[in-house]
C-alpha cells in the first residue's frame, strides 16, 4: 500500500493491528514524520507565514494564509487534519487525527484544546 492510499484508509476509520507489519510500519512512518514537523514549530519562533508553510507541510495540503496558530501544538498524524479559512489554534492544542479531523472557517480553538478523530467511520467536523 501507498502512503496516499494509506492515510486514505486511515480517514476512513479502519483499525491497524499491530500484527499487520505494512499498516503498522505506515503508521509509526507518518508519526515521526508528524513528530519531526511539530518539534521545528514548538521549539522556535515562527512568524505566521512561517506556521502556515509548517501547517501546511504537517498536512500535506494548502493551509490558507488567514490560519493563526499559538505554539505549541500537538498531533500524533497530521496528515487528516483539514482546516479551513480565518481559523484561529491557541497555544497547547493537541490533535489525534489518524481518523480525520475537519476545522471549519472562521473556527477558534481554545487553550489546551484536545480533539480525537482516531478510527471513525467519518471524520469529525466543526464547523
Amino acid at each position: 500500500m501507498e502512503m496516499k492510499e494509506f492515510i486514505h484508509f486511515c480517514k476512513q476509520g479502519n483499525s491497524i493491528s499491530a500484527e499487520d507489519k505494512q499498516l503498522f510500519r505506515l503508521l509509526t512512518q507518518c508519526s515521526y514524520e508528524a513528530q519531526k514537523i511539530t518539534m521545528t514549530l514548538n521549539t522556535s519562533f515562527h512568524s505566521q507565514e512561517e506556521i502556515v508553510e509548517i501547517f501546511s507541510e504537517l498536512t500535506g495540503s494548502h493551509i490558507d494564509p488567514s490560519f493563526i496558530c499559538f505554539p505549541p501544538f500537538y498531533t500524533d498524524f497530521g496528515k487528516n487534519i483539514a482546516i479551513g479559512k480565518n481559523v484561529f489554534f491557541n497555544t497547547g492544542c493537541s490533535f489525534q487525527d489518524r481518523g480525520g479531523i475537519r476545522i471549519g472557517n472562521g473556527s477558534l480553538r481554545l487553550q489546551l484544546a484536545k480533539m480525537f478523530g482516531l478510527g471513525q467511520v467519518l471524520p469529525y467536523s466543526l464547523v
